[in-house]
C-alpha cells in the first residue's frame, strides 16, 4: 500500500471509531460499509480500506461473505492508537524546524550542508525547502543559500500565530456563504465529547488532542468557503504542530478548550454566527493572553 493511501484508511478508520463512540455501539454490532459511507460522506472502498485497519488493530472482525463486526467495548477502543503514517518530505521538514528551534542549526544554510547531515536525496530535500519557503520559516540568501526567518523563535511565533488568527478566524464565521455538514459538526462534537468525558485525560496521546484540536480549526475555516482562510489556518497548524505539540501538559485546560469548541459548534448548529464568531474571539484571546503572560513571566 502506497504512503499516501495508508494515510488515508488510518484517517477514515479514527473518522469511524468517532461514529462508533457517538452512537455506543456494542460489541458484535455489524458496521455496514454502506451506512459508514453515507455517514462520513464518502463513498465504501476508503470506508472499507479504514474497516480493514481496525481489523488489523483487533478492534473490528471481518466475517466471510457477512462483513464487518465490532469486537471491542467503547473503553478498549479509547485505548487503540491509530499512527499517521509520514512522508520523508514531512520527516525532514519537522526535524529542521525543531533542530533550528533547539539550536542545532545554524540560520544559515546550504542544500548540499543539510543533504549530508540528514543523509537526504535531492527530490525530497527541494520540495521540503519549496514548503518551508513556502510557509514562511526560511528564505534563499542573497548570495548563496538559505536562512531561516525568525518566527522559528517560538515565543514571537506564538505571539504572532494567535494575533493573525484573533484577526481572521472569529471573522470567517461571520461569513454570508458559511457552510458546515451537519454529520461534520456531529463527528467533531464527538471528538470533543471523547476528550471531555475520558476518565483519565492524562492517559490520551498528545498527538490526539492536537489532531482533535487542529482538525476542528481547519474544518470552520474550510466552511467558510474561502481557500485563502484555509490555507493560512492549515499552515498555522502546521507552524502549531512544531511549536505545541509537546505542550499539552494541562491537561485541566484541555477539557476546558474542548468545552469552548464545542460551544462554538453548538452555535454554529443553531444557526447562531455571530454568537460562534464571539465565542471563537474568546477562545483565541485566552490563549494568546497566556502566551502573553509566559513572555513576560507573570
Amino acid at each position: 500500500m502506497q504512503p499516501d493511501s495508508t494515510a488515508s484508511s488510518r484517517r477514515i478508520a479514527r473518522q469511524i471509531l468517532d461514529l462508533i463512540y457517538e452512537a455506543r455501539f456494542d460489541p458484535g454490532h455489524h458496521l455496514r460499509e454502506q451506512h459508514l459511507a453515507d455517514a462520513l460522506g464518502v463513498s465504501r472502498t476508503p470506508v472499507r480500506a479504514g474497516l480493514k485497519e481496525l481489523t488489523r488493530l483487533g478492534a473490528v472482525e471481518a466475517r466471510p461473505n457477512q462483513g464487518f463486526f465490532l469486537l471491542k467495548r467503547s473503553d478498549e477502543l479509547e485505548l487503540l492508537e491509530i499512527e499517521q503514517s509520514k512522508s520523508n518530505d514531512q520527516m525532514l521538514y519537522e526535524m529542521l524546524v525543531r533542530d533550528r528551534i533547539a539550536g542545532v542549526l545554524p540560520e544559515s544554510f546550504t542544500q548540499t550542508e543539510i543533504s549530508q547531515r540528514y543523509d537526504v536525496d535531492r527530490g525530497v530535500l527541494t520540495r521540503t525547502l519549496v514548503k518551508l519557503s513556502e510557509d514562511g520559516l526560511i528564505a534563499r540568501n542573497a548570495g548563496h543559500g538559505w536562512r531561516f526567518q525568525q518566527t522559528l523563535n517560538s515565543d514571537v511565533a506564538l505571539r504572532n500565530s494567535y494575533g493573525f488568527r484573533l484577526m481572521i478566524e472569529p471573522s470567517a464565521l461571520l461569513t454570508p456563504g458559511l457552510h458546515i455538514d451537519r454529520q461534520v459538526l456531529k463527528r467533531l462534537r464527538a471528538q470533543h465529547l471523547r476528550l471531555i468525558t475520558h476518565p483519565d485525560i492524562t492517559q490520551v496521546p498528545a498527538k490526539e488532542i492536537f489532531e482533535t484540536d487542529a482538525a476542528f480549526h481547519e474544518t470552520l475555516a474550510q466552511a467558510s468557503g474561502n481557500l485563502f482562510v484555509l490555507q493560512a489556518i492549515q499552515q498555522q497548524n502546521r507552524l502549531r504542530r512544531l511549536l505545541e505539540f509537546g505542550s499539552y501538559h494541562n491537561k485541566r485546560r484541555v477539557r476546558e478548550w474542548c468545552e469552548e469548541h464545542v460551544a462554538i459548534l453548538d452555535a454554529l448548529r443553531d444557526g447562531k454566527q455571530a454568537q460562534a464568531a464571539e465565542r471563537m474571539r474568546q477562545h483565541l484571546q485566552y490563549a494568546y493572553d497566556q502566551v502573553n503572560i509566559k513572555r513576560d513571566g507573570v
